[in-house]
Order: C-alpha cells, then sequence, then structure tokens
C-alpha cells in the first residue's frame, strides 16, 4: 500500500505541473514547508517562529503546519505540500517512526528534507538533521543532580512523549549518569507526562500522594512538565523539599527560576538548531550545496539562577 500510495503522490506532483528541479530554484523564488508537532506547545511557537523569520531573511516564503500532535495529521500536511510544489521541507517530527513514510516520499519526489529538534528513523536521503544533543542534555541534568545532591538522592522522573526522539535520547541521558550510581540516586517513580503542563501537574499530584516520604528532586523533560510539578508541590506546602529541573529553557520557566521556583532548566538554543536548518535547505536550493555535516548537534546547558544570562529566550522573560 506505501508503493501504490507514494506512486500516486508521484503522479499528482507531475499532473500538478511541479518540476522536481525545484531543488535548483533560486532562493527567492522557494516556498517551504516549516511543520512542527504541536503549536500548543510554547517551544514549537517558539520554533517555528524562528524557522519564518530566518525564512523571510533569506528570501523564501513558508507553509506553515501545526501536526496538533498527531502523525496522521502532521503525515497529511506533508503529502499536501509535495503535491503543491514546495521546494523544501523543514520539519519537526511528531514521531520518530510514525513520520518515516511521509518524509521517505518527499525524497522520493526530490524534496529536500532537513529535520530540526526531532530526528526521523529508517528514511534514507535526509539533507540534513540539526538539533540539540538530548543525550547531553539529559546527561547534564544527571550532572546537576550529583554536584548538588553529592551524597544522594530520591528522584521522581517525568518523561516525555512517548516515541519522539527527544524524550527518548533525555531519559537516556539521565539514565546514563545515575545508572553508575544507583546505591547512592534512586528513581521512586518514572512516568511520563507527554510534555504537558497539565499532566505534569496531575502526576505530580498522583505520585506524592502515594508516597510516604517525598523526593529529592523532580527531574522533567521539558520545562511545561516541570511548571505542572511545581504547581502540585506547591500546592502540597512542598516546595521547600522538593527541587524541580525542567528542560527547553521557556520564558516562563527562566522566570521561575529567577523567582525561586524551579531549582533549573536546560537549555538547548531552538532559535539557533531553526536558524541553521533554513539555512542549510536554503543553500542547497539555491546553490545545490550539500551541508558540510548531515547530522549538527547543538550542546544543551544547564541554566540555574547563577547563570540566565546564558539563556536565548531571557530576553522575553516577564
Amino acid at each position: 500500500m506505501k508503493l501504490v500510495r507514494r506512486s500516486a503522490l508521484a503522479a499528482a506532483v507531475l499532473l500538478a505541473g511541479v518540476s522536481m528541479a525545484g531543488v535548483t530554484a533560486r532562493a527567492q523564488d522557494a516556498t517551504i514547508l516549516a511543520s512542527v508537532p504541536s503549536l500548543s506547545f510554547p517551544f514549537f511557537v517558539h520554533m517555528l517562529k524562528e524557522i519564518k523569520d530566518e525564512a523571510g531573511k533569506l528570501g523564501v516564503q513558508t507553509i506553515d503546519s501545526d501536526g496538533q500532535n498527531s502523525a496522521p495529521k502532521q503525515t497529511a500536511d506533508v503529502e499536501a505540500a509535495i503535491v503543491q510544489g514546495v521546494q523544501g521541507i523543514v520539519i519537526s517530527p511528531s514521531d520518530v517512526n510514525a513520520m518515516a513514510p511521509a518524509l521517505s516520499t518527499a525524497v522520493e519526489n526530490s524534496v529536500p528534507v532537513v529535520t530540526v529538534d526531532r530526528r526521523v528513523d529508517g528514511v534514507e536521503g535526509i539533507l540534513a538533521h540539526v538539533g540539540a544533543d538530548n543525550v547531553k542534555g539529559g546527561e547534564a541534568q544527571g550532572q546537576w543532580l550529583l554536584d548538588n545532591y553529592p551524597d544522594g538522592a530520591k528522584i521522581i522522573n517525568l518523561q516525555g512523549q512517548p516515541g519522539a526522539s527527544p524524550a527518548i535520547d533525555r531519559n537516556k541521558g539521565l539514565h546514563n549518569v545515575i545508572d553508575q550510581h544507583q546505591d547512592k540516586y534512586e528513581v521512586v517513580a518514572e512516568q511520563t507526562a507527554n510534555f504537558a503542563r497539565d499532566q505534569g501537574l496531575s502526576v505530580t499530584e498522583s505520585l506524592l500522594a502515594g508516597m510516604s516520604t517525598p523526593p529529592d528532586v523532580i527531574i522533567a523533560a521539558n520545562d511545561d512538565m516541570a511548571l505542572g510539578a511545581l504547581e502540585a508541590v506547591r500546592a502540597r506546602g512542598m516546595d521547600d523539599q522538593i527541587r524541580i529541573v525542567g528542560f527547553d529553557a521557556l520564558p516562563e520557566a527562566l522566570a521561575s527560576i529567577r523567582d525561586g521556583g524551579l531549582a533549573g532548566t536546560v537549555e538547548q538554543f531552538p532559535g539557533g538548531q531553526s536558524r541553521k536548518a533554513v539555512q542549510i535547505l536554503v543553500d542547497y536550493i539555491q546553490n545545490g550545496t550539500e551541508p558540510e555535516e548531515s547530522l549538527v548537534l547543538l550542546t544543551p546547558i544547564v541554566l540555574t539562577k547563577d547563570n540566565l544570562d546564558k539563556a536565548e529566550r531571557l530576553g522575553e522573560v516577564q
């Protein structure tokens, strides 16, 4: 069925009069698809804005896609864009596996693809992936634990959306560090909250209600979950006992760190990722230039009250 679908899509592209030689079109004539998993997450709102801004600076138009946290919706958006004749795609895939067929279709139809923030597995011919090294980001959270709790700690680990590569990699990085010291660092609960603030709140409430002794630390795979967890901790009057570290360096999280709420967050420079992804794609569209590296990874850092000046979005903090 996949082969039939792809063949039909290729035929539709040709019938629409789209020239697959579009990869050599001048950048100022180009239109690209800019697709993110869901605009319900502030992180992806910022990412899409940065993609659009960089494309505009380079004279490229964008078709914007909100995947609405649905791989079928994001797949449909990609296929529609191919039929419309886009010259390229910058995409943060909602799922490492589910988006593979759609991006394979793009590659087969000579539409260059750059993935950003989230990779996709099993697709040959992706022009480049630009992201943060999420494994190192998780390791940075683990190292923060070691530095701040040298005698050991009890930990709740709020994991991200299953199937999303950042969730997989951040969890791997955290465990890379703490699993070497299992005698001192105990994960008392590990559960997904799907990168969502309301679930970060509800999952944390449920976990704390079932514990006779509170944890020392809550590690969250993004800031929305961390901020939800903070609500739950404050509601139980435990904010002096439990420290919380998030991931993404959202402006609201930065403000919380400044004001003594969250203990920290991981900065992964999403604007830098987005701009670099667009630059790689447009250079290929305009000049046929292959990127020097097909994998570009920025190294995340933990931000605390002591180094907030390194935050990419500090200027947005209220």
